[in-house]
């Protein structure tokens, strides 16, 4: 996910350190050295990430857009100016335009604020930001929390006792809770000085930047991966006790299937797998070898030379259009693909479905599914003309059904003409008036409507009154067995009243 590094550049960041008797450095200094040392580690491990660096005091400033140049954020560090006091609040909404701007709503985000713990002073401090939170009104709303997901991590050239001293670190923690709890405050262990700024900055990149490395197996076959971005634990909300689920660093394929067949599938997150090659004599290389080193080709031509599954396997799921079904962890599972950027270039990827055995309703439960050799016949044909999915669910959807909705008066009164009109042209519409009357006595059972089964009983019976001399000697026996019928279902009796009960025509010897 993008990363936004906010450095701030107010007064109280020039502030002198002293470095074990040596010549005095700023904290702005110290920063900066964390940063580049973040910078470096980005650059030769999270290189597809974007980053932007912003610098703050009352006002923000835009110094580096989103890139992948670590050389011109590391560049812009180096040319840093000191400005005024510091005004968190106005640097944040800063971000939320910036991000907003190039990466819309949606797309998670993780914002570094560099700083030395210093709130500012008087209107357009945190503290006061803070104070006042209430009382903005909707033109002036406190940027926090960000419209898009974020991660916030504040970075203290301070340590905690000097924080603690005032109420530095009690603001710091409410705007972290502000931004939705989901980051960390990181602060210096002891005094001052450039190890410890290194050893801060260190934990953020355990934390955050760590490059996910995994082993992707298919039987017999490995190969050592990257996964980018870092795939983030999930909780799942419908759990009774809910626990963070992770990845696991062993990948297993558990089958392949057609593209057709998965269609397009929800998934939480699409992330680059790419193949890295493991070199364990790179660390016994000695300092003295490096004029022959000149001549030897590099490890990264080693690589590019030596066989790997990796690429084996993207080249074959582009040519043969199909994915591979990998298994995450217990019960969760994803899908490895290749996907196109141009027309030259394209990428093995991979995305993650929802946790549980059946991630995708119309494949069913995913360890159901087995090779085709197993199959008493081929079931996608001979010729590939037909395919065994989508599975017909076992229970029919009830928005599959045509249920009967009665929203207005008119609609029932509608279902009811459309039976007396079958009913005065008994025998032969005898399966029709069954089928609407049946239809209407299920809808007046769920919704508990009984005097509805009374009024259409005696309606019934009205009518068999009012039959002519010519009419059918059936018509009256099929119309006083349907009011029987419904005047025993009015009165919840277990065995009339049941939903799944039907009323079917009385059996008679008349004919025609």
């Amino acid at each position: 996910m993008p990363t936004v590094v906010l450095m701030d550049v107010s007064l109280s960041m020039t502030r002198p350190v002293s470095l074990d008797g040596s010549e005095e450095f700023q904290r702005k200094n110290l920063a900066v050295h964390g940063l580049n040392m973040l910078f470096e580690h980005m650059a030769s491990n999270y290189r597809m990430e974007f980053t932007a660096l912003m610098a703050f005091s009352s006002l923000w400033e835009l110094l580096v857009p989103f890139t992948r140049d670590y050389n011109a954020l590391q560049e812009a560090l180096g040319n840093l100016e000191d400005y005024d006091k510091t005004c968190v609040e106005s640097a944040l909404n800063g971000v939320s335009n910036v991000v907003q701007q190039e990466w819309g709503s949606a797309c998670p985000c993780q914002v570094v604020l560099v700083t030395d713990g210093s709130l500012g002073i008087g209107k357009g401090s945190l503290r006061h930001s803070l104070h006042t939170l209430k009382h903005h009104g909707d033109d002036k709303k406190f940027p926090l929390p960000f419209p898009f997901p974020t991660k916030l991590f504040i970075m203290s050239v301070a340590n905690a006792e000097e924080l603690q001293m005032t109420d530095a670190m009690d603001n710091l923690e409410e705007l972290l809770r502000l931004s939705g709890g989901d980051g960390q405050i990181f602060t210096m262990e002891g005094p001052l000085c450039m190890k410890n700024v290194q050893a801060m900055f260190g934990r953020l990149i355990d934390h955050a930047y760590s490059p996910f490395h995994a082993v992707l197996h298919c039987g017999n076959l490995s190969s050592d991966v990257q996964v980018f971005p870092r795939p983030e634990p999930i909780v799942m909300d419908e759990e009774v006790e809910p626990m963070p689920r992770s990845v696991n660093t062993d990948l297993e394929i558990v089958g392949f299937i057609e593209i057709a067949d998965i269609s397009s599938p929800p998934v939480i997150s699409r992330h680059l797998v790419l193949p890295i090659n493991v070199n364990k004599e790179v660390d016994e290389v000695g300092t003295g070898a490096t004029d022959e080193l000149e001549e030897e080709p590099s490890a990264s031509q080693m690589a590019g030379k030596s066989p790997n599954f990796c690429v084996l396997l993207h080249g074959s799921l582009k040519v043969e259009g199909m994915v591979a079904l990998v298994q995450l962890g217990p019960e969760w599972y994803g899908m490895l693909y290749s996907q196109a950027d141009s027309k030259k270039k394209s990428n093995l990827m991979m995305s993650l479905f929802e946790p549980g055995p059946d991630p995708l309703p119309w494949l069913g439960k995913i360890t159901h599914l087995g090779p085709i050799s197993e199959a008493a016949e081929n079931p996608y044909g001979e010729d590939d003309s037909k395919s065994p999915f989508p599975l017909q669910p076992p229970v029919k959807r009830s928005y599959a059904q045509n249920v009967t909705v009665w929203i207005k008066a008119s609609g029932l009164q509608t279902d009811v003409q459309k039976i007396l009109r079958n009913a005065r042209k008994l025998p032969d519409k005898t399966q029709t008036f069954y089928k609407e009357l049946n239809r209407l006595r299920k809808a007046a059972l769920a919704f508990g409507f009984w005097e509805l089964l009374k009024g259409m009983a005696d309606l019934l019976e009205r009518e068999c009154t009012l039959l002519p001399d010519s009419a059918h000697p059936d018509a009256a026996f099929q119309l006083s067995h349907a009011a029987q019928q419904l005047k025993l279902a009015s009165t919840g009796d277990s065995q009339y009243a049941a939903f799944d009960h039907n009323i079917a025509p009385m059996h008679t010897d008349f004919s025609s």
